[in-house]
C-alpha cells in the first residue's frame, strides 16, 4: 500500500511541477496570430521523471518528507523541536565516547536565524553548545566558553550541512544544481549539489526510488566527510531519520540515535541567550 502511495505521490508531484506549472488558458483566449503557430507542449509527468531538474527532484523530496504537504507543512509542524537521544563521538584521545544529549530548536526564517541548543552529558563532563542566529558559544557549569575551532566547525556542519540544508534551500538563499546520477550498492541516486551563501558546498544523495536523502558528503579543511541516514520513520507527519552516522574518510567519527523527537511544543526562549560575556 505504501509503495503504491509513494509512486502515486511522485507522479503527482512531477505532474504538478511539470504540467500544472504551465499557465492555464483564460475562459476566452485571444486567438494567436497565424504567423506565430503554437508549437510548445506542456511537459508530461513521464517526461519530467525521465529528465528531472535539480529543482524538480528537491521539491519532490520536500513532498515526501512532509506527507505530500511540502514546504508549508514542514514550516507549520516544525516551528520548534525537542529531541533526546544518545550519541557516540571520537574524542581527542582517538576513542569513541558515549553521551546522552538533549536538543531544543526554535525555527527561524532561515538556518542563519535558527536558535539551537544541544546539551551533552558524558560520564565525566556536561556542557552545552548554543547557536543563536549565527552566534555560537558554549556553557560549562554556568560559565561561558569559546569552543575550539574543530568543535565549532563540527557544530556548524551539523546545522548548515544537514538535511535542512537541502529541504530549506530556498529560505537559505542557497543555489542547487544537478550532479548527475550514481549507482551505489544497487541503489540509484540523484546527486543534488547545494551551495549556501557562505560558499559551503554539500552533495546530497537522493534515492531515485523513494526520494529520501540517504547520505550527504562535503569537504572541510581538506578532509572528506560523509553522513549516512538510517531508520527513517514519520514523526507528526514528517519524515525523520532516527539514526545517523558521520564518516571522516573511511573512519566513523560520530553516531547518533534519536530516542524521542517532538515538534510544535513550547520551548523556553531563555535557553538561547543572545550572548554571554566570555
Amino acid at each position: 500500500m505504501f509503495l503504491f502511495f509513494r509512486s502515486s505521490l511522485v507522479i503527482f508531484v512531477f505532474t504538478a511541477i511539470g504540467v500544472f506549472g504551465q499557465s492555464s488558458p483564460s475562459a476566452t483566449p485571444t486567438p494567436l496570430p497565424t504567423a506565430t503557430p503554437l508549437t510548445a507542449k506542456p511537459q508530461s509527468a513521464k517526461e519530467a521523471m525521465a529528465n528531472p531538474t535539480a529543482e524538480t527532484i528537491t521539491e519532490t523530496t520536500l513532498f515526501v518528507y512532509a506527507l505530500a504537504g511540502g514546504r508549508p507543512v514542514l514550516e507549520q509542524i516544525r516551528k520548534t523541536t525537542i529531541e533526546r537521544g544518545k550519541t557516540t563521538v571520537l574524542n581527542g584521545d582517538g576513542r569513541m565516547e558515549k553521551a546522552s544529549y538533549q536538543k531544543w530548536v526554535i525555527r527561524g526564517g532561515s538556518l542563519e536565524k535558527e536558535k539551537l541548543r544541544v546539551d551533552h552529558e558524558f560520564p565525566t563532563v556536561r556542557y552545552s553548545l548554543i547557536l543563536n542566529q549565527d552566534k555560537m558559544f558554549g556553557v560549562y557549569e554556568g560559565n561561558p566558553f569559546t569552543p575550539t575551532d574543530s568543535a565549532t566547525k563540527a557544530f556548524q556542519n551539523q546545522v548548515f550541512r544537514g538535511l535542512d540544508g537541502l529541504l530549506r534551500y530556498k529560505e537559505n538563499g542557497s543555489t542547487i544544481s544537478l550532479g548527475g546520477k550514481e549507482k551505489l550498492m544497487g541503489v540509484d541516486y540523484h546527486l543534488i549539489d547545494v551551495t549556501d551563501k557562505a560558499g559551503r558546498k554539500t552533495r546530497y544523495f537522493v534515492s531515485a526510488k523513494s526520494f529520501r536523502v540517504m547520505m550527504l558528503e562535503y569537504e572541510d579543511d581538506g578532509k572528506k566527510f560523509r553522513r549516512k541516514f538510517y531508520d527513517y520513520n514519520y514523526a507528526q507527519g514528517t519524515l525523520v531519520p532516527y539514526r545517523t552516522v558521520l564518516f571522516e574518510g573511511d573512519k566513523i567519527v560520530e553516531e547518533t540515535d534519536v530516542g524521542t523527537i517532538t515538534f510544535g511544543q513550547k520551548v523556553d526562549e531563555n535557553l538561547f541567550p543572545a550572548s554571554i560575556a566570555l
